[in-house]
């Protein structure tokens, strides 16, 4: 057990563990400290000096994310030396910076404007090189404008550190050094995989989803048959775009927000998410019969696909061949629901919401052209509601729509990491054990650990299976398996730091507490359905019934199953 620390922080008294910095046991007592560069999740740096407080006795300012707090210390994180000095570092960032950028400004995230206002900064002192670098738009789900970079590294690092893809970096030198692609590419050529981690972690607008909100917005205008649907985290999420605390559920006021604003239909893709499991457990179980291609891994995360693809294409038969949960309703609405309804498939515009920018992505690959129109991520569907003029928080619940808006539990636990892994495990174990069992939750893959193992007893065989959030453990694993080192038999990868909680497209911050409340949401969510296990979902059952066939059977393989692309990269 850590040894604890007494200190006085803004003549509070607060305790702390030994090894522990100023600003951590600042903001768990809730004291704020303005900062760029610290990021809970990677090695500080101490590079911005926002953070930098007065520590009695100390002849200097001392940066809050790097200093060690100590028995006895008094702290004051807001002196008038703390002040100026935060002041002053703020306005050489500035001087960079156009102070009166209206992206910025309309970007909810954009921290460099927030701690200006507080500061009370009007005028700059100071004035740089003006860059004026065209916005680099290649991408499909990001775009870069090197103009508001304050090169703060924090898009770097969690590319390159955490996620181990190596897209950006720090190119030229000195006040010619900026972030981008090496050898002058543009993001569209470098190995980006499209997960917007990069994006949760830019302070200002830098770095921001590719958006498609005026498209939807046209669509919307148009005439045609819209049709949406949900992505399971975004009913915990939605609502911190509208002031509600973190983990604030609003299903029901979501579904009728987009009613309002013109969707003919809402559907779930919690069903896809169900259907998904049913695909996968019956691939997993014959897979761990027949001892064939394992360790399975799950495929719901595009942007591990793409990092799959690029990377690890001679391990590929590993993975899954299911479609994602988006993919699958997408899939069925242009053609299932399209008949049902007496629609052309091209007479249908069909928007997903979705937690994650790497979803714009997967939408343009090959297999799936045609089916989903655009891709809107929390953020935006948050803005968009604000431009049609909705207050989320005024409105009455609603239900989806059938006939793809009935779901369980399990598929509401998807938007969080281990959540596919503990779906599967509740059908696929049935499944073996040839019997309905009572037992439903899996604790040991719950948690906001990057790996969770655990180990199941199933007539006597053992199966060892494996969670990971975020691509570096990602790699570590894929490692293992290239030099046949895997112990696991099944393994879920998903490519966000919580999962789809944490996703590229949700709103800002995304810190382990917060994602904790949002996990939670979901959690609680499943406990309150009567159905908690994607093999009983009525609603799927039905469209195998009726239109799907066998579980894993031909049709099912066509319309619910993919396949995968080797990818150059640099």
């Amino acid at each position: 057990m850590a040894k604890k620390i007494k200190l006085k922080i803004n003549n509070i008294e607060v305790e702390g563990e030994e090894g522990e910095r100023i600003i951590e046991v600042a903001r768990r007592n809730g004291i704020e400290i303005p900062h760029f560069c610290w990021n809970e999740r990677m090695e500080r740096l101490g590079a911005c000096r926002l953070c930098v407080v007065d520590v009695k006795g100390a002849n200097k300012l001392a940066a809050s994310c790097i200093t060690l707090i100590k028995e006895g210390m008094e702290v004051n994180t807001h002196s008038a030396k703390a002040l100026e000095a935060r002041r002053y570092n703020l306005e050489l960032l500035l001087a960079n910076h156009d102070f009166n950028c209206p992206s910025c400004k309309e970007n909810m995230s954009c921290r460099l404007q927030k701690y200006a206002e507080e500061l009370m900064i009007r005028d700059i002192r100071f004035k740089g090189e003006t860059r004026h670098e065209a916005p680099d738009e290649s991408s499909v789900s990001i775009r870069r404008d090197n103009d508001k970079c304050i090169l703060c590294e924090q898009c770097i690092r969690v590319c390159n550190d955490i996620q181990t893809v190596h897209a950006i970096g720090l190119q030229n030198r000195g006040f010619k050094t900026k972030v981008s692609p090496p050898f002058g590419l543009n993001m569209n050529d470098s190995s980006c995989i499209n997960c917007g981690q990069c994006v949760v972690a830019c302070p200002t607008a830098a770095l921001t989803e590719k958006s498609d909100v005026q498209h939807v917005i046209d669509a919307l205008q148009s005439g045609k048959y819209l049709v949406c649907q949900t992505a399971p985290s975004i009913r915990a999420t939605l609502g911190e775009c509208f002031g509600l605390p973190a983990g604030t559920p609003v299903t029901g006021k979501m579904v009728t927000a987009l009613k309002e604003i013109g969707f003919h239909k809402v559907f779930d893709t919690d069903l896809g998410a169900d259907i998904c499991i049913i695909e996968e457990a019956t691939e997993f179980v014959k897979r761990f019969k027949q001892n064939k291609n394992l360790p399975m891994i799950t495929t719901c995360c595009p942007a591990w696909i793409k990092f799959g693809e690029q990377f690890f294409f001679d391990e590929l038969k590993h993975m899954s061949s299911c479609r994602s949960p988006q993919a699958i309703i997408a899939s069925l609405v242009k053609t299932y629901f399209a008949k049902k309804a007496g629609k052309k498939p091209e007479d249908i515009v069909l928007v997903d919401i979705m937690p994650c920018t790497a979803k714009k992505f997967e939408i343009l690959r090959p297999e799936f052209r045609g089916e989903a129109d655009y891709v809107l991520t929390t953020v935006e569907l948050g803005r968009l509601l604000k431009v049609m003029n909705v207050n989320l928080l005024k409105l009455k619940d609603s239900e989806f729509d059938n006939p793809l808006g009935e779901s369980t539990g399990a598929g509401a636990i998807f938007g969080h990491t281990g959540g596919v892994m503990e779906a599967a495990l509740r059908t696929a174990v049935d499944w073996l054990e040839k019997k309905d069992l009572k037992k439903i939750e899996y604790g040991a893959i719950r948690g906001m650990e990057t790996k969770k193992e655990a180990e199941l007893k199933i007539k006597g065989k053992k199966i060892k299976i494996c969670v990971v959030h975020t691509l570096g453990e990602a790699r570590k694993l894929m490692d293992e398996i290239r030099a046949g080192k895997s112990p696991y038999h099944f393994i879920e990868i998903m490519a966000c730091y919580g999962g789809c909680v944490g996703g590229g497209g949700q709103p800002s911050p995304t810190n382990k507490e917060i994602l904790a409340k949002r996990a939670q949401a979901l959690f609680a969510v499943d406990e309150k359905k009567t159905v908690r296990k994607s093999h009983k979902n009525k609603a799927a059952l039905q469209l195998y019934k009726e239109y799907l066939g066998k579980f894993g059977g031909k049709k099912a393989h066509k319309l619910l199953h993919t396949k995968y692309y080797k990818r150059d990269y640099i």
